[in-house]
């Protein structure tokens, strides 16, 4: 469900609090029963941080919530969103974060890096106060620490970092004049690249 905002609300988002200003009123807006409900919304901003729309995805009940991230994403591509802050509410007061919102931010930045739709913040907010991962620095150790990598760009980092250390290896080998033969079997790498690291006869 779309939330309506006012002029005054389509702003470019420069820090947290900004957002938490905006989002402050949106929660606010609910009645009583419903603000003491989990909600999650999805905030789209421009290349220019200009917010296109916020989305309530899900309504949940006092202590959890349900998001897919087919709903989440889904949104942020038909409204061409270049990057992505996730919004939800914990209706008891207490903003520090649990193991399920750590695992759902970590999920939502690995779907958004390999959309090419960063999410770049997280906020946990109450009627008066909001808990920021990108602020607390939460949202570069999830991405440090995360073992979820649709891009394989980690992957492909490892396999280049042990392909070098075979090379460095092979080298050392062929110094102490070990035959090809005996390098291609231990090490792992075929004869072509381990004949390709031989020194250059001169013509």
């Amino acid at each position: 469900m779309a939330v309506r905002l006012t002029e005054d609300q389509k702003i470019r988002v420069l820090n947290a609090d900004d957002l938490f200003r905006i989002m402050q009123q949106v929660l606010l807006r609910e009645k009583k029963i419903d603000r003491n409900k989990e909600h999650f919304w999805l905030v789209c901003l421009a290349l220019n941080n200009q917010v296109l729309m916020i989305e309530l995805i899900s309504l949940g009940s006092v202590k959890t919530i349900v998001v897919e991230p087919m709903d989440v994403f889904g949104f942020a591509l038909q409204k061409r969103a270049v990057k992505l802050i996730i919004v939800h509410n914990h209706p008891g007061g207490e903003l520090k974060p649990s193991k399920a919102d750590l695992k759902l931010t970590e999920k939502m930045m690995a779907i958004g890096r390999f959309l090419e739709t960063p999410v770049v913040d997280h906020l946990i907010i109450s009627e008066k106060a909001f808990y920021s991962f990108e602020v607390s620095g939460l949202m570069k150790k999830i991405e440090s620490e995360t073992d979820i990598d649709l891009t394989f760009k980690k992957q492909e980092a490892h396999e280049k970092q042990l392909f070098d250390y075979k090379i460095k290896a092979a080298k050392k080998l062929l110094k102490k004049a070990v035959p090809i033969e005996t390098i291609v079997s231990t090490i792992g790498l075929d004869t072509d690249e381990v004949e390709h690291l031989l020194p250059k006869r001169k013509k």
